[in-house]
């Protein structure tokens, strides 16, 4: 008998995991033949001990069970009544075969009986189809795991907007809202908008929104990098988790982050709060805080508001405009309105999921955000299509059964409005073109989220681009570290941000990357293998902030072995300075009056097949955590 695909990779597990993955899929296919009518027999619940230790963990365990007929419903498998009872014998059997082979010493054994419903107070017989081969199995849902996963996320988020539904708690949002000031400026603006545009149809919730976002960002929350050391107000790094406190968990803190001083070795606590209540009272935190606490604000207003999730780790908000008559986009810790695009196009997301929830429905709003459609179907990947549409579909039934018909009916029709709204993709707007603005350099860049942003480091077609901050450009400085060993930049001009990994603030690379030796216990930026040359450059621009160059110093270390040759330039247009890779600072006036610079390194040559080891940038011992392989000093004048 030919095996089946889950049933070859089920053969794949040692023999004990086998035989016992084995015994329990057999029981689940014999039950229902036994007792084809007891509903009891046709569904497998997912939390149940057994199932999720004996087959889960188990490679082509779950895989049969698919392969038998079972289908994935909400929290149970389900062998629904229209599945093929001749597919589950066929699987049933070769499961069968093999585990009788394994506990005969490995001979071949006949097929295996199973007792159908029609002889089960007759002889065993076999079954007809049991010679006959498999057919191939179809398309396989996601993992199980996944779509469990999954499922957690969507009921936990469903459940979670709840709270702002909490009239005690809007009670509490709304004393902390200065609610007639933000009335007062949103009617002023919407009458300035009505004189200058007669054909006007937005409404004062339009504008109200446009002040609780400014006021939420500008005057009520602030962003969390790292917190200030509580002993002696200095900079501290995020260096690892605590445990939480019974305090904590109360106020939904599962993950409390460790802020680490390292002048007075100081540890201060960061509680990542997950409860509204408890955020209007912090007032702090990053973009999970921020769009918690600001939905429950939209909520205690009165705005109909809904809380925005995506798989690729932001969260944001939506509120409806009636005078619109459609959902909007909205970011509090960017202070952005309307701009959908902002995130794939501007941040440079690769978007997958992404989900709204509110008190009377889930709807999956990916489209709205995605100018690339075909592109974002093609990872998703996590759950099936038809198991997100019917999974929403439940989860919205069920909070749907209170509502009025008539408040069911307007879901319905609002529902419609935004699936039309999907088919057609958008064009980016001037204003979801930028970068990221909120949370620190570092932290955007980690999160490839910066391109198209105003200042820091910009990611341009090729790479990315240091221009001043605004500090950096009062004090007319600009002065970059890298270390090899931290594999991190220092911007030491801008309070000594810093950087992680060496290619998150490199203009080009062809062919290079860090090579970590852990027997030798060093660290190197080489050619990869196999190539015959590879390059590296950082680039500066100052003309977009209105400066200069007034000179340059900068030290490279390179080393070279055999042949290798390792060659340093500065360019700007047809100027070229070439300098040594020595370690020392050199100091260069040739670019001075110009407003842009690229620093370039060039690595060639070596011998045999290790000749990419023989041209190393910035090797460093990895016990060598305070000296730096790469630095940049740039001082400006005005342009």
């Amino acid at each position: 008998m030919a095996l089946s695909q889950a049933v070859t990779a089920l053969c794949e597990n040692s023999n004990e995991a086998f035989l016992d993955a084995a015994k329990l899929l057999l029981t689940y296919a014999d039950n229902i033949l036994r007792y084809p009518n007891e509903e009891k027999y046709r569904s497998i619940r997912i939390g149940n001990p057994t199932f999720s230790t004996k087959l889960l963990p188990i490679k082509g365990a779950v895989e049969c069970l698919f392969e038998m007929g079972f289908e994935e419903a909400e929290t149970h498998l389900v062998f629904p009544k229209s599945a093929s009872v001749e597919q589950l014998k066929l699987i049933r059997e070769s499961i069968a075969a093999e585990r009788d082979q394994r506990l005969n010493g490995g001979q071949p054994v006949q097929p295996t009986t199973h007792v159908t419903a029609a002889s089960a107070s007759g002889p065993d017989s076999t079954a007809a189809a049991s010679s006959q081969p498999v057919t191939p199995p179809t398309p396989q849902p996601s993992s199980l795991e996944s779509s469990m996963s999954f499922f957690v996320t969507l009921q936990s988020n469903f459940q979670h907007v709840m709270l702002y539904e909490k009239p005690e708690l809007q009670q509490k949002a709304r004393s902390c809202i200065p609610h007639q000031q933000l009335s007062s400026a949103a009617a002023h603006k919407l009458k300035e908008a009505r004189e200058a545009d007669t054909e006007c149809k937005l409404g004062i919730e339009d504008f109200l929104v446009l002040e609780l976002l400014r006021w939420f960002k500008q005057d009520f929350f602030s962003w969390v990098d790292c917190l200030p050391c509580s002993r002696c107000g200095g900079p501290t790094q995020n260096k690892s988790s605590l445990s939480p406190t019974p305090d904590d968990l109360r106020w939904g803190a599962q993950r409390v982050e460790n802020h680490y001083c390292q002048s007075c070795q100081l540890s201060t606590r960061f509680p990542r709060y997950n409860n509204p209540e408890k955020l209007l009272e912090t007032r702090r935190g990053r973009c999970g805080e921020w769009a918690n606490c600001f939905t429950l604000c939209c909520r205690a207003l009165g705005l109909e508001a809904r809380y925005i999730w995506d798989s690729t780790d932001h969260v944001w908000t939506e509120i409806y405009s009636v005078s619109q008559r459609r959902w909007l986009h909205c970011d509090s810790c960017e202070n952005i309105c309307d701009k959908p695009l902002l995130y794939e196009v501007g941040w440079g997301k690769k978007l997958a999921y992404i989900l709204a929830f509110s008190k009377d429905q889930v709807v999956d709003v990916t489209w709205r955000y995605s100018c690339k459609h075909p592109e974002v179907l093609t990872r998703r990947t996590r759950v099936q299509e038809a198991w997100l549409l019917h999974t929403i579909n439940g989860l919205n039934a069920s909070r749907q059964q209170s509502l009025s018909p008539d408040r069911k009916k307007e879901l319905t029709e609002r529902l419609l409005v935004e699936l039309v709204e999907f088919i057609s993709p958008k064009k980016p707007k001037p204003g979801e073109l930028g970068g990221r603005n909120s949370g620190s350099l570092a932290w955007r860049i980690a999160r490839g989220e910066t391109r198209g942003a105003d200042t820091g480091t910009t990611a341009q077609a090729a790479g990315y681009v240091f221009t001043p901050t605004e500090k950096e450009k009062r004090d007319r400085l600009l002065h970059i570290r890298y270390s090899a060993t931290k594999d991190q930049y220092c911007r030491v001009s801008n309070s000594c941000e810093v950087i992680q990994s060496w290619d998150q603030c490199v203009w080009s690379k062809e062919s290079v990357f860090r090579k970590v030796e852990n027997d030798w216990q060093m660290v190197y930026i080489a050619r990869t293998e196999g190539s015959t040359m590879g390059r590296i450059s950082w680039k500066f621009d100052f003309a977009p902030v209105g400066l200069k160059i007034k000179s340059v110093s900068v030290m490279a270390s390179s080393q070279t072995f055999h042949s290798g040759k390792v060659c340093w330039h500065l360019q700007s247009g047809q100027i070229t300075t070439e300098f040594a890779g020595d370690g020392k600072l050199h100091l260069s006036q040739s670019l001075s009056g110009l407003s842009e610079f690229v620093v370039l390194a060039q690595l060639t040559g070596g011998e045999g097949e290790t000749s990419w080891q023989h041209a190393q940038l910035f090797r460093q011992s990895l016990k060598e955590t305070e000296e730096s392989s790469f630095e940049i000093l740039i001082h400006l004048e005005d342009a």
